[in-house]
């Protein structure tokens, strides 16, 4: 693979830009109009800004990694990808009709990778011409910073697509695992009901939100407590995830406490919309 394409450029698709083109990879990014793409990029070169006033980049790696990207708002600049990876809305709908526009134009060979944390991969790819081609690559946020990401097979994945997209992972400098196309793969199958006790136990009365966030990340060494996990990554996304999860498996614990689904209706979303279970 020489040149990657990405769809949108939001936090997840601007991350895996940045790091495709830190791997030395020509990254093309595509987004619904001028003024995301502008936005996107510029959110990859203040996050190196930032790197080289810290002296962890070079003003010569920095210049690099913009010269390898390129944004654009027409599907057909991807024609010559080798790869494109879906970074769009958690939306199985707009998912599959983003690849299916993009079928009749990328190259034959062309292997479609999707970012979903919770979608089922062989449903996407079932709607394309290439289900044999089509994958999941599940980057963790922030993506620059993130070593892991999932690699999943759909029931129609090849075995070249599969080992093609572990090497890939490998070359972005980072540690790819196998997980299985069942919502939630490995790491969201065991967090989301980490986080959904976490709530349960407030409601409960078990404690405050900082005496059970101290709790987790003092006393299990954890980077940081559930509520501020929540808050990072999103009240409405993990609200999503449970939803999807729940409706596969029928089981209790990914069922959506209430106040998580009060605190998502009334748009206290966490870190992005400046209220969650902390303010900020």
């Amino acid at each position: 693979m020489q040149t990657i394409g990405i769809l949108g450029c939001g936090l997840m698709g601007s991350g895996i830009a940045q790091v495709c083109a830190q791997s030395g990879y020509r990254t093309v990014v595509r987004e619904v109009d001028q003024s995301l793409v502008d936005q996107g990029l510029g959110r990859i070169k203040k996050f190196l800004n930032e790197g080289v006033k810290r002296g962890k980049v070079s003003t010569e790696d920095r210049d690099k990694v913009m010269a390898n990207l390129s944004g654009t708002t027409q599907m057909a600049d991807l024609s010559e990808v080798d790869i494109v990876i879906e970074a769009i809305v958690e939306n199985l709908e707009a998912k599959q009709k983003m690849f299916a526009a993009l079928d009749g134009v990328v190259k034959d060979d062309t292997v479609f990778a999707s970012n979903t944390s919770s979608l089922c991969i062989t449903e996407m790819a079932s709607t394309t011409k290439r289900p044999d081609r089509f994958l999941g690559l599940h980057f963790f946020s922030p993506v620059p910073v993130m070593k892991l990401v999932e690699v999943i097979r759909g029931l129609a994945t090849s075995e070249d697509t599969y080992n093609q997209g572990m090497a890939f992972v490998a070359s972005l400098d980072k540690e790819p695992i196998t997980a299985p196309d069942r919502p939630g793969f490995i790491v969201n199958r065991l967090l989301i009901p980490y986080l959904l006790d976490a709530i349960r136990a407030y409601e409960s009365g078990v404690g405050t939100i900082e005496d059970i966030d101290q709790g987790m990340s003092v006393g299990c060494g954890h980077p940081m407590g559930p509520f501020t996990l929540l808050d990072f990554v999103g009240l409405d996304t993990t609200y999503y995830i449970a939803n999807i999860m729940y409706e596969e498996f029928r089981d209790p614990a990914y069922a959506s406490p209430p106040l998580l689904k009060r605190m998502v209706l009334a748009g206290q979303l966490g870190r992005k919309t400046g209220q969650g279970f902390y303010k900020y």
